[in-house]
């Protein structure tokens, strides 16, 4: 595997090269395979594994940086890894232990985790139906799983499950143990090449050292870093829209009958609408950075002891209040593409109605509506968001 020894280092021939075919992928369905393995070869899932488990153990800024530039290079590519970067940062926050030794160097080696925690809401409210049963060390889980991004890619999957007393865990089992049946029927407008479909497991074995779980103070952490994945791939979109506007805008052969230039590279309404496309992106990138920087300050304390209730919330606020401007920025810069074309740019073959629709997918997560209260409950009541208050239990806290 190459080395990623350089905390700095980018991976800008790689990203290059998925960004040159991922448009017609998306087009035609094909499931980018090839670049989730060149990906994990050139070390890109490790970079936030420690040094000591084998990792260049990167800031979360480098990492956020680079899940941008990736998502500028395919937006479906950042979705697919996002339930294995949540992992690397769950092992990261549990107290030492066996279980959080075993996957770091797992995944240091080259690992790729998928997810699948997702289950129908029930009128009791989010119950897992999903079971974990059996004597330790001889643990399986069956169930049914929505949403699970990325295992289709993965070599191991973090499944939430159901102890018998009630409480919930994560297990870690083989992405493909025969008993694990992916039947990949996402059909979602956008984020279509992303896996997230439907996972089936069939009293399937859990790894060595596979049960851990993570919550309290720890949970506000991940509350706001699975946002914030979503923060950095929709940046990518509006950079690629930037790309794509640029493009279109020096590839224009014809005009409108109303235009202000005879060619489209000198016309000012149309330099115009590529001037704003890039003050969205640059709002995008502002967000995201600013988010990061907090949770970055947040998560220092906590590496350094501090364990008080209150430590992520700003941190989460800030992530909410990223999250609703950056929405509106990269819906408007998605529409604004096609303005700076003419009636081409809504064929098929063009394929620019896909910004918009993997932007809007990403924006259906966390759902956007109920942030602004998020905040302002916050600000006026002091009450903490309410993902706070639920834990996936004790183990490893």
């Amino acid at each position: 595997m190459t080395s990623v020894a350089d905390p700095a280092t980018r991976f800008d021939d790689l990203f290059a090269e998925i960004a040159s075919g991922a448009a017609e992928r998306e087009r035609t369905r094909d499931h980018p395979f090839d670049a989730v393995r060149a990906l994990n070869e050139a070390g890109f899932g490790r970079l936030r594994v420690p040094a000591e488990f084998g990792g260049p153990d990167v800031s979360l800024k480098a990492l956020f940086d680079q899940l941008a530039a990736l998502g500028e290079a395919d937006s479906n590519l950042p979705q697919v890894l996002r339930g294995h970067f949540t992992t690397v940062e769950i092992l990261r926050h549990l107290a030492d232990s066996p279980e959080r030794r075993y996957w770091l160097e797992k995944i240091a080696a080259g690992a790729v985790f998928g997810n699948a925690q997702s289950e129908p809401a029930s009128a009791a409210g989010f119950v897992l139906s999903t079971t974990l049963t059996g004597d330790i060390g001889a643990q399986t889980v069956s169930g049914r799983k929505d949403y699970s991004t990325g295992s289709i890619y993965a070599d191991f999957i973090r499944v939430a499950a159901a102890e018998p007393d009630g409480r919930r865990t994560f297990a870690v089992v083989d992405a493909r143990h025969p008993g694990v049946h992916h039947l990949d029927d996402w059909d979602g407008i956008g984020q279509r090449l992303t896996g997230s479909g439907t996972t089936e497991f069939d009293a399937v074995p859990v790894e060595p050292h596979g049960t851990f779980a993570t919550g309290g103070i720890a949970g506000g952490f991940q509350s706001a870093f699975t946002q914030l994945v979503h923060q950095a791939n929709l940046t990518g979109i509006a950079r690629n829209i930037v790309s794509d506007a640029v493009t279109l805008v020096r590839s224009r052969q014809r005009t409108s009958l109303h235009a202000l230039s005879e060619h489209a590279t000198e016309d000012a309404a149309v330099l115009g609408v590529v001037g704003q496309i890039k003050v969205h992106a640059r709002v995008a990138e502002s967000l995201l950075h600013s988010a990061v920087a907090e949770l970055q300050h947040a998560d220092d304390l906590f590496e350094a002891g501090d364990r008080s209730e209150d430590l992520f919330t700003a941190a989460y606020i800030a992530t909410s209040e990223a999250q609703i401007a950056t929405i509106d920025a990269v819906g408007a810069s998605a529409t604004r593409l096609f303005d700076a074309g003419g009636s081409s740019t809504v064929r098929e073959v063009a394929n620019f109605d896909r910004h918009w629709r993997n932007a809007r997918t990403l924006s259906s997560h966390n759902p956007v509506i109920y942030k602004p209260h998020v905040i302002g409950d916050y600000l006026v009541n002091g009450r903490r968001p309410k993902q706070f208050h639920e834990s996936w239990g004790t183990k490893g806290d």
